[in-house]
């Protein structure tokens, strides 16, 4: 007998199949004819991002932009936002590591194979505050404290802009990579309720999710529209048996935890409007978000602690696996007016927004407070607060000899943010602290601040019917490193009403984080010595402008400064075939990272001579590298209207490489003369250029006729590479091919959806050579673009109205 899941792919498969049979039905021209009227006025969607003129549309932008609707975020069955960007967007690279401690929370994604945090992500076109964790583990965006777009309720979502080009001289500090505009719901007048259930091949991993929206009316001038979400996620497991001491009674049985952590979650919304005068309109915004993760760190077998430890001994008799249990509050809020006065449109707000996170561990141990040690730690908290104001008046002149007016744009903003580490319990950090995560200590803890202000203007018009072209200029200036300021030329050309050209030069930066600047702590990290073999240290990361940390090479942090270069060609033909290429180079100077991890006796006998006892090691944030990041975007879009049903293709495919132009050399140590340390070591050079794949395509289908629909994906994922602190360690794996599915039926105003997502179970090749205790138990690696938890399968029942 066929198993369920069997029985599922085959029956999307066979579904699928059948939708794309109807592709050879004989056309109706004048269907074919409506098709490409409809295909027309898609792509005269207004956009918002990327230009301050109001009648730019995906098409006609002068930078490459991606629009994505609900239906769009809805075909992809994901339960976060992430997780459907990584199904939409070609260059949107979205890996879901296990043990690495506050990633595993808040899991970083990236955009064109830069760090998470070279994305600048907006909600309703106002700045989104980053997260107050930093990820200094080895996995994707180490040593960055990106925005976490997964507190972001995906049912309070009307559209996501996707801008693929640098925009620091248009938003500021950031917006190297791009930017991701999120568009909330608006409006009284419609709404809507889902309830989702879903869980992995295995059968572990289910989840549930339930959310609702919908708008009422302020009298007859404004609106409010609420959007609210909840999610529970249960844990999926893929460790293997723990091979490491025949002696123990847990030997080759399964110990550690791998894979996606159990996670409970509540978001809301809330977007409001109303007319004030003809003149003026207030409206306002707000997001929350209340996340729960707990997640497993490195099983402590009883091999380790029995001989000196008898207290451990006593409470673990069969060893033990420490839990870190997080919890997030994420919030935002703005309140702003906007309106039009003496021919100026203007726009003034405040936005206040932050992250808290705040870690305790259970089934754990301090072994230097053995036999009174207790279980369980207050770890301590992280927080950061950004709270701006922001001036933006725009204007239409009309210019003889222009086709159309100049829009005349100019702005200020003044941003004050913050970010606070305290201290944990004392049992957390005494002695050499708790397993896991030893606590925040009384050095670490404290709040820093600084404040930023900017000035930009920005010029767009028609320069001829054909010619399109924009300038913007932005200045800032911010109270811990001083002043920088970015330019940007853009220029589109249209050939014909179905070919054109475009192109952007510009320059931009990226601030050094509050986090990158201060943040300090101790943590016991695993490092991958190469050939499976994972060696415990206990590291501490310091702020730069600690003497421990200035004498093994650390420098004040300076800001990254960008140089991008784009060309595109757009195709737009009557039969409704919508197509973009983009080339890019983006050229990084003083790159910030997070530097490797500086272990030796030397630096032991150091930090314990400066009062820093019981650490194997340093490591710090550096300028030290120099990128370049090349790459291409091919995306494309074709409807088509058969005798009875329609279809609609979508493709797309990325090409990214990301090279190390330089790496400074290391100044003079002043604490270890004469000690030369690799500051930016082999595994960190790796992540940079060969950890995510150089190539990602894909390609779908959605076919409707009458109530049925189905939505059908190919995705591939190119190879990629990690590397060790030696090269025999390196490990290539290859590409993968998923498979996605999904069916839905629409009744009145009801739709039910069944899918699946990498039907097909595929993983990552599995970690090499398998000799290895720590590649047995760790099968997969947790730099998987794709995570490693197989097959997914849901069921959808949602209403509208």
């Amino acid at each position: 007998m066929l198993s369920r899941p069997t029985l599922t792919r085959t029956a999307l498969a066979a579904a699928t199949l059948l939708a794309l049979s109807q592709v050879a039905v004989a056309q109706d021209a004048s269907t074919s004819q409506d098709a490409a009227k409809k295909k027309t006025t898609e792509l005269q969607t207004v956009v918002v991002t990327g230009t301050r003129s109001f009648d730019r549309t995906e098409s006609t932008s002068l930078a490459p932009i991606d629009v994505l609707t609900p239906k769009d975020l809805q075909n992809t069955g994901a339960p976060n936002l992430a997780s459907a960007l990584r199904t939409l967007l070609p260059s949107f690279n979205f890996p879901q590591p296990s043990v690495t401690d506050a990633t595993d929370a808040t899991q970083p994604a990236q955009l064109r194979g830069l760090s998470p945090d070279q994305t600048l992500v907006l909600i309703n076109g106002k700045r989104q505050h980053p997260t107050a964790i930093v990820n200094v583990n080895g996995s994707l965006g180490r040593g960055s404290s990106p925005v976490d777009i997964n507190a972001i309720p995906i049912n309070a979502i009307d559209h996501v802009e996707v801008l693929r080009d640098g925009a620091a001289a248009q938003y500021g500090s950031d917006a190297i990579a791009g930017v991701i505009n999120i568009i909330l719901k608006g409006g009284a007048q419609h709404g809507s309720a889902s309830l989702t259930g879903g869980r992995y091949d295995t059968g572990d991993g289910k989840t549930w999710q339930g959310g609702a929206d919908g708008g009422f009316k302020l009298g007859d001038k404004g609106w409010v529209h609420l959007s609210a979400n909840a999610s529970h996620q249960d844990p999926t497991n893929r460790a293997g048996p723990d091979m490491r001491y025949p002696s123990d009674p847990t030997y080759n049985t399964v110990t550690f935890h791998y894979g996606l952590p159990l996670t409970r979650s509540k978001q809301a919304a809330i977007n409001a409007q109303y007319d004030l005068s003809p003149a003026a309109q207030l409206y306002a915004f707000t997001l929350f978000n209340k996340r729960n993760v707990s997640s497993g760190g490195f099983f402590r077998s009883l091999s380790t602690y029995s001989g000196s430890h008898p207290g451990a001994l006593a409470q673990y008799p069969n060893g033990y696996l420490p839990i870190e249990n997080s919890a997030i509050r994420d919030d935002s809020e703005v309140l702003g007016v906007r309106g039009k006065v003496a021919g100026w449109n203007y726009d003034l707000s405040a936005n206040t927004g932050g992250n808290h996170w705040k870690l305790h561990t259970a089934d754990t141990y301090n072994y230097s407070l053995d036999p009174n040690s207790p279980t369980g730690f207050y770890i301590g908290t992280l927080s950061n607060r950004q709270d701006s104001f922001n001036g933006d008046f725009s204007r239409d002149f009309n210019v003889s000899g222009l086709e159309s007016p100049l829009t005349v744009a100019w702005g200020l903003e003044h941003r004050h943010e913050s970010f606070t580490i305290k201290q944990g319990d004392a049992a957390s950090y005494a002695g050499a602290g708790a397993q896991v995560f030893p606590g925040y200590q009384p050095g670490d803890a404290g709040t820093h601040s600084r404040n930023s202000d900017a000035a930009y203007i920005d010029l767009e018009t028609d320069l001829t019917y054909k010619f399109s072209a924009g300038l913007a200029a932005r200045y800032e200036h911010y109270s811990d490193f001083g002043s920088t300021t970015s330019a940007k030329l853009s220029g589109r050309y249209a050939f014909t009403d179905t070919v054109a050209v475009r192109g952007t030069v510009s320059n931009g930066f990226r601030a050094p984080s509050l986090q990158q600047e201060y943040y300090s702590s101790t943590a016991i990290n695993f490092v991958n010595q190469g050939n499976g073999v994972l060696v415990p240290y206990t590291i501490r990361t310091f702020p730069v402008s600690d003497p421990a940390a200035q004498a093994l090479g650390a420098q004040n942090l300076k800001p990254e400064k960008s140089r991008n270069y784009s060309v595109g060609l757009v195709l737009t033909p009557d039969s409704g075939l919508y197509t973009t290429l983009d080339l890019y180079q983006i050229d990084i100077d003083n790159r910030i990272i997070l530097s490797g991890n500086l272990v030796g006796t030397a630096v032991q006998d150091y930090l314990t001579s400066v009062g820093i006892p019981f650490v194997s090691g340093g490591r710090f944030f550096t300028n030290a590298v120099n990128t370049r990041t090349r790459g291409a975007d091919l995306v494309s879009t074709y409807p088509i209207e058969l005798q009875s049903s329609s279809l609609k293709l979508t493709g797309g495919i990325n090409w990214n490489k990301t090279t190390i132009r330089s790496i400074a050399p290391n100044p003079p140590q002043l604490g270890l003369a004469g000690l030369t340390l690799t500051v930016i070591d082999r595994s960190e050079q790796g992540r940079i250029t060969k950890g995510t794949p150089k190539t990602k395509a894909f390609v779908a289908g959605d076919w409707t006729m009458g109530n049925w629909s189905l939505h059908g994906q190919l995705t591939r994922y190119g190879e990629w590479t990690t590397f060790a602190t030696n090269p025999s360690g390196d490990q290539t794996y290859g590409s993968a091919v998923l498979l996605d599915l999904s069916a839905s039926y629409n009744w009145n105003d009801w739709s039910f959806t069944i899918g699946g997502n990498n039907v097909t179970n595929q993983y990552p090749d599995k970690n090499q050579p398998r000799t290895s205790a720590f590649n047995i138990i760790l099968p997969y690696p947790n730099s998987s673009p794709f995570g490693f938890s197989g097959s997914y399968y849901y069921a959808t029942v949602a209403y509208h109205w």
